[in-house]
């Protein structure tokens, strides 16, 4: 089973640089029969669609007046916004790898970096990123920091920290998809994993933005033949881990879908709606395909001003199966629980 979840783990990522490299995911025939299939018209603001071509999107931060969000390609790009409607390119953050990159993963041969995250922390911006090869879990995570997002701002400078965490193929788990968040101590973790194990967690330095120990606790979290693309956002008295399951990279024919599970407390355990636990298998169905919103993935939450936005890439049955950047209102049910607001974008019709 291991070297199943291994070899669709590296076509899904081989798949994944291909098409993001190319510019094109799927047929025009094969999103032309996903939206056919969709009996109820949908304009593209039902989707949450903000016209902007990323995967594996970073959670949104902002810096300034302005959003940024950041995505898996050469040198880590970036986008940002004044509104977060209309986006524009930004900078990338390496124009060359770091040096630490070709000793601890050799199979990645690019300065191509997956499934960034970051997070605003005191006087800087904290940017981790996975550096991994096909199908392997020779991977590791590395963290870039700057004190602004702004490149207009004379101390803009992405400045490389080294490695946070490594796995090896003696592992159990992989070091990809990193997830940074601070608990209701103001404690800074790292949530991370893909296949193998599942989902880890380790926590972090918040002085260095590095591992605490090289052989501090590593915590499990969430179990799944198909599992990764994991995050944590604290609201109210509970941690609500989103992971993904499923295939991505796979245009209108992906598989992925959100899942989530809430904790007290932010090592777990981690239980979804019917008191499963997410190390066992458990995980309620928070986000899946939705006519042609298809395969969403790579959650964010963003608050401001009493209202959360959920942030995720989705393949467009609309557009060719291309994967696109969904930013969509958020809600919380009397229990609790977070739900997506579809009712304020079909009012935009």
């Amino acid at each position: 089973m291991k070297r199943i979840r291994h070899y669709s783990e590296g076509l899904k990522r081989a798949i994944k640089v291909l098409t993001l490299t190319s510019g094109i995911l799927f047929s025009a025939h094969s999103s032309q029969a996903q939206t056919q299939s969709n009996t109820v018209p949908v304009a593209p603001a039902m989707l949450g669609n903000r016209d902007v071509r990323v995967h594996d999107p970073s959670a949104i931060t902002k810096c300034k007046d302005e959003y940024w969000v950041f995505y898996t390609g050469r040198g880590i790009p970036s986008y940002h916004s004044k509104d977060m409607i209309k986006w524009e390119h930004g900078p990338a953050v390496f124009t060359n790898a770091p040096a630490w990159t070709a000793k601890a993963v050799p199979r990645n041969h690019w300065i191509y970096y997956w499934a960034p995250d970051i997070i605003h922390l005191g006087d800087r911006y904290l940017l981790y990123y996975a550096v991994s090869s096909f199908g392997r879990n020779d991977s590791a995570i590395g963290l870039a920091t700057s004190p602004t997002l702004d490149p207009a701002d004379p101390e803009f400078k992405w400045s490389d920290q080294g490695l946070v965490v490594q796995s090896t193929s003696k592992d159990d788990f992989n070091t990809i998809d990193p997830a940074a968040s601070l608990d209701a101590q103001g404690r800074l973790w790292l949530a991370f994993g893909s296949f193998w194990g599942g989902i880890k967690m380790v926590q972090l330095d918040p002085d260095t933005g590095k591992r605490i120990a090289p052989d501090s606790p590593i915590y499990s979290l969430a179990f799944n033949d198909s599992i990764e693309a994991s995050y944590i956002y604290h609201h109210d008295d509970y941690y609500y881990l989103f992971v993904n399951w499923g295939l991505c990279c796979r245009g209108t024919n992906s598989t992925y879908e959100i899942r989530v599970g809430r904790s007290r407390q932010i090592t777990g355990p981690y239980l979804d709606k019917s008191g499963a636990d997410l190390v066992t298998g458990g995980g309620s169905s928070f986000l899946s395909t939705r006519g042609p919103f298809i395969g969403p993935g790579q959650s964010g939450i963003y608050s401001e001003k009493g209202a959360d936005w959920f942030s995720c890439h989705f393949y467009n049955g609309l557009g060719h199966g291309q994967s696109m950047l969904a930013i969509l209102p958020l809600g919380w049910d009397p229990n609790g629980w977070p739900d997506i607001a579809w009712r304020k974008l079909e009012d935009k019709r």
